[in-house]
């Protein structure tokens, strides 16, 4: 039975993508210094180096359809917490196999609407990490972290990486800082989130 890509990169089909690429660098570097070999040795090494090449490239284009077939059901969801629907939309969420930093993101959404404001932080910190650049969730996990510290949260790290504290729980809030303004700010934050969720694609 002939191998398959994810066999000749000794890497679990179930791999994230960080986990190839690293994989697919150490081989690269091994069978390029080892073609130079004599006899052999040096013929198999750069047979295998082509092989590798090969079998990354038609991963990466494997997963990049598979990603683009997630587009239509990440909207799904998107609609569905749009409409207010969020247990269709988490019935959808739990119906991936694979779960990128987009899923994550839009897992947060649930949980904010839910008002898990922790279990959403936690989602999009998820989200940042495994895509890194994407401003759209640091935009969402900024805002997000400014409405835990106005309702209390000690202290944390936005997504710049700039510690932030606030009040004691036990300290009373100043004049004019009461419900109307945690209400208002937890609007806008929803809308944030909805409006990058449903402007993604």
């Amino acid at each position: 039975m002939a191998k398959n890509n994810y066999e000749i990169l000794g890497v679990s089909e179930n791999a994230t993508n960080e986990e190839i690429e690293a994989r697919y660098n150490e081989l690269v570097d091994k069978y390029s210094k080892e073609r130079f070999l004599e006899g052999e040795q040096g013929n198999i090494a750069a047979k295998k180096l082509t092989e590798v090449k090969a079998s990354y490239r038609e991963i990466l284009e494997e997963r990049k359809q598979t990603s683009s077939g997630d587009d239509g059901l990440f909207s799904e969801v998107s609609k569905a917490i749009k409409d207010g629907n969020l247990k269709l939309a988490q019935e959808k969420l739990d119906a991936f196999n694979d779960r990128p930093a987009e899923w994550h993101y839009l897992q947060s959404v649930v949980f904010f609407r839910k008002n898990w404001n922790n279990e959403s932080k936690k989602q999009l910190e998820i989200a940042m990490e495994m895509d890194p650049g994407n401003e759209k969730y640091k935009t969402a996990y900024d805002k997000l972290v400014a409405k835990m510290t106005n309702q209390g949260a000690t202290q944390g790290t936005y997504s710049d990486g700039k510690q932030y504290s606030s009040q004691s729980q036990n300290e009373q809030p100043q004049m004019g800082g009461g419900s109307c303004f945690d209400f208002c700010c937890q609007m806008l934050i929803c809308n944030t989130l909805l409006n990058c969720c449903c402007n993604c694609h």
